[in-house]
């Protein structure tokens, strides 16, 4: 829903700077003049631009640039950020003020429920559905109910692991921008990269970019949409 939004918005801006084109040279003519677009014009591509990125990325050599830049971004106050690695960096989580996840609070919930689950369909089923006296032990007796309500907590608490996963890495993700860049092939190789996202409240195109730049960086790129 998100992508049909933006691509129909991306339509319409397209659409008003042909028209502002097509204005523009209709009312200049032939002359050598009607080729110059107006500042109107000129403003609207530009808007356009940087309308459909998705963010600026940052190019580096080494991990210890890549961490040292990431400590800068943060110290400026960006938060929609993120870093991509060959390899996994422990640093760069304090680095870009990332939090820790809630995941392991989530398994730890999805097994509370497993096993209180497993207590209630045992109890449920033992003393109230079919009640029978076995070995001249109670309905609910606790030490043979220990073995389902033992393998439910596992059983919830291994999914909610895996979907809890899934879901807060916004996968499945089969698209995403900075692959519009060629040289973020490199990233699983031998290059280490920084993005700043566009929707981040403190992005100005131009701050953002003339910053990313002062970080050193071997190349800072557009991110497209």
């Amino acid at each position: 829903m998100t992508f049909r939004i933006r691509k129909r918005r991306r339509i319409f801006v397209e659409l008003i700077c042909s028209q502002s084109r097509s204005s523009a040279v209709g009312t200049k003519g032939n002359s050598p003049v009607s080729n110059r677009l107006p500042a109107g014009a000129v403003d609207c591509e530009a808007k356009n631009m940087k309308e459909n990125i998705y963010g600026l990325l940052a190019e580096f050599d080494t991990p210890t640039e890549m961490v040292e830049a990431a400590n800068k971004i943060r110290e400026a106050g960006y938060k929609k950020t993120d870093a991509f690695s060959p390899f996994p960096l422990h640093e760069i989580d304090e680095a870009l003020g990332i939090k820790r996840s809630i995941l392991p609070f989530l398994v730890l919930a999805g097994g509370v429920i497993g096993l209180l689950t497993g207590l209630g369909l045992t109890y449920f089923v033992h003393v109230y559905d079919y009640p029978i006296i076995v070995g001249g032990r109670p309905f609910f007796s606790l030490p043979s109910f220990i073995p389902p309500s033992f393998e439910l907590t596992i059983l919830f608490a291994a999914f909610t692991a895996v979907f809890g996963m899934i879901l807060l890495n916004g996968l499945p993700q089969p698209y995403h921008p900075v692959f519009n860049v060629p040289r973020f092939a490199l990233a699983t190789r031998e290059k280490f990269f920084l993005l700043i996202e566009r929707r981040d409240e403190k992005f100005d195109y131009e701050e953002t970019k003339s910053f990313m730049q002062s970080l050193n960086p071997q190349e800072v790129f557009d991110v497209e949409e």
